[in-house]
């Protein structure tokens, strides 16, 4: 079975995440991917590509959409001949839907959102057109799925058609994010951090709902109280070159105890050096990092948004989002737990991934949805042929 993936780009991020992993457990003898990116091939274009899998990309460039890109993702759409079409994020989903119109055959469009809608005045104004054209054509494709339960009642309430959710959860690389004493002792040479210091770590790209500034005020409070604690940010333009980010840890003063990391591709030994992991975010749906925090048997401390509250069950601590003070308490809590306290939630923690959200069986999830779906087609096809 033939299935184009038409996403939106391929930066860092955990929708792009999501798909490689996807991607790369794939029963290769059964399906045939193809990834197609509206922008460029980003950050994961070769990685997918080194998989063996095609990478086709548009070109578009943000808040712009020129006649020759539509052209180009029609006549690739046309010459690869899908069974099958899954959107992935928003503009990737519209664009799948919308090049369904000019292949001339019966092909199945899946929808893939991978957000929460905590509030849409958080979204870049284009983003927001896009989210609320794709609710006025949700009746169309054959499946929408989610990546949180949450966000599949967030749509529904914005007018996402019902009868087409299905929730399918991300899914965690157990064996490649595990605990690891040695990865704890690198970072923290490599930090120049004691071995004694707290690391409490927040990986995420700088964007308003991840809410650094939740964090950084959750840290000044800490640390009157708790000096011996460093702070690890990791992500995207999370990096000194971020003027917000570098003048606000300076007026916090924060600067001793602060490391911005930025864009990096050690994440399972960075995770793995944390005492604690955190999630501040405003807004979420189902965090890729969380997971693979509880993975490397690390208690995790997340705002509840999304399914973070679920994902962490009783393995960690859940606090109210946009509450620095909240925040605060929960690290305080499990600092005073101590390192066998904390350990205990760690192995909870990883217990709970592998019970309940391994890559594998989560792939398998998406490979019979797209068994059962093609099935019904060829079904309906030949009803209608006999009839």
């Amino acid at each position: 079975m033939k299935i184009i993936y038409i996403i939106t780009g391929l930066s860092t991020g955990g929708a792009e995440v999501m798909l490689y992993k996807l991607l790369s457990k794939m029963d290769k003898q059964r399906f045939s991917p193809v990834v197609v990116s509206l922008m460029d091939g980003g950050t994961w274009g070769d990685r997918i590509a080194n998989l063996g899998i095609p990478v086709y990309t548009i070109g578009m460039q943000p808040g712009t959409v020129k006649l020759i890109n539509i052209w180009r993702m029609i006549q690739i759409i046309r010459q690869l001949k899908p069974d099958l079409i899954q959107g992935w994020m928003y503009h990737g989903n519209l664009a799948a839907q919308f090049v369904r119109f000019f292949i001339f055959r019966q092909v199945p469009i899946f929808w893939n959102v991978r957000h929460s809608l905590h509030s849409l005045e958080l979204e870049k104004p284009s983003t927001n057109i896009i989210i609320k054209l794709c609710a006025q054509f949700s009746q169309l494709p054959t499946k929408i799925i989610y990546n949180s339960h949450n966000s599949a009642k967030q749509h529904k309430k914005i007018g996402y058609c019902l009868e087409k959710t299905c929730v399918i959860p991300n899914g965690f690389e157990t064996e490649k994010f595990t605990p690891s004493t040695a990865d704890r002792l690198s970072v923290r040479s490599e930090l120049n951090t004691p071995e004694d210091a707290l690391l409490i770590g927040l990986i995420g790209r700088y964007h308003p709902i991840k809410d650094h500034f939740n964090f950084l005020q959750a840290a000044a409070l800490l640390l009157k109280n708790y000096t011996n604690v460093q702070f690890v940010l990791i992500g995207n333009k999370v990096d000194w070159e971020n003027q917000i980010l570098s003048e606000l840890i300076h007026e916090l003063g924060l600067i001793k105890h602060i490391h911005l990391l930025g864009e990096r591709h050690d994440v399972p030994r960075l995770t793995a050096a944390l005492d604690i992991a955190c999630s501040s975010s405003s807004g979420e749906g189902f965090s890729n990092v969380i997971g693979e925090a509880m993975s490397c048997g690390v208690p995790c401390v997340v705002t509840d948004v999304g399914d973070s509250g679920w994902i962490v069950d009783d393995t960690g601590k859940v606090v109210s989002p946009r509450n620095p003070q909240a925040l605060a308490n929960a690290w305080e809590k499990l600092i005073n737990m101590g390192k066998e306290g904390r350990e205990s939630l760690g192995k909870a923690a990883r217990a709970r991934v592998i019970k309940c959200f391994s890559l594998d069986s989560i792939v398998a999830e998406y490979e019979t949805l797209y068994d059962n779906v093609f099935a019904e087609k060829n079904t309906t096809i030949q009803t209608a042929y006999f009839s």
